[in-house]
């Protein structure tokens, strides 16, 4: 990957965030097959939606429908807010 030409520079703190296991399956495997860490692709998705952009093109929300069905994700957006952890 090659780096843009006006880099930003940021500070980054360390988070432990708790997610759905399937959805965290999905997102490492979107970075890895983006060559890019978990934290960079969920900056990029976050910044993306903050600005009500699609953060993923054509072509990546159709290997990310594969990865879906690899790991078994059915969650869908209007599920965000009706989302019950086991215990």
């Amino acid at each position: 990957m090659t780096e843009p030409k006006n880099l930003v520079e940021i500070e980054r703190m360390q988070t432990g965030v708790r997610m759905e296991k399937r959805l965290l399956k999905v997102l490492k495997a979107v970075a890895e097959l983006k060559d890019m860490s978990l934290g960079d692709l969920l900056e990029g998705i976050v910044l993306h939606a903050f600005e009500g952009k699609a953060p993923f093109s054509p072509q990546t929300l159709k290997e990310i429908e594969k990865l879906k069905g690899i790991y078994g994700l059915t969650l869908r957006a209007s599920d965000s807010h009706r989302l019950k952890e086991r215990r």
